[in-house]
């Protein structure tokens, strides 16, 4: 005969510490947004493809706008207020991400550039001839 099932207790509101840290990867494709607490544990995130741009309008700092807003409103409501910015890479969201996670209600204490760069590592690719 099997055992009965325990009753499984119901999940509690998610709550989170009200620091917490903003990574904006801002490629040429895209721009992705991730809101993690102190610990580096993610609380919420966005891309511009999740946003519901395709194809080369995920590029655009429009793009990047509204997925940073997305995340942010989101960490908001789960009790995040202020954030340390960290940005990576040469894309065109950068600046309007973080104006948007702004206005989305967080304080934004720092900015720092995260952007590795090669002490003359990899060759990089061919340059475009359009």
């Amino acid at each position: 005969m099997s055992q009965k099932k325990q009753p499984r207790a119901k999940r509690g509101k998610k709550t989170v510490e009200s620091d917490g840290v903003a990574h904006i990867k801002a490629s040429f494709n895209n721009t992705i947004v991730t809101l993690t607490d102190t610990k580096g544990d993610v609380v919420a995130w966005a891309s511009s493809g999740k946003a519901g741009f395709k194809g080369s309008k995920k590029s655009t700092p429009f793009a990047a706008t509204l997925a940073a807003e997305t995340a942010g409103r989101e960490a908001y409501a789960l009790g995040m207020r202020r954030v340390n910015v960290r940005v990576q890479g040469p894309g065109s969201g950068r600046e309007s991400a973080i104006s948007a996670l702004a206005s989305a209600g967080l304080t934004v204490k720092s900015i720092h550039d995260v952007t590795p760069l090669p002490h003359n590592g990899c060759r990089p690719p061919k340059k475009r001839r359009v």
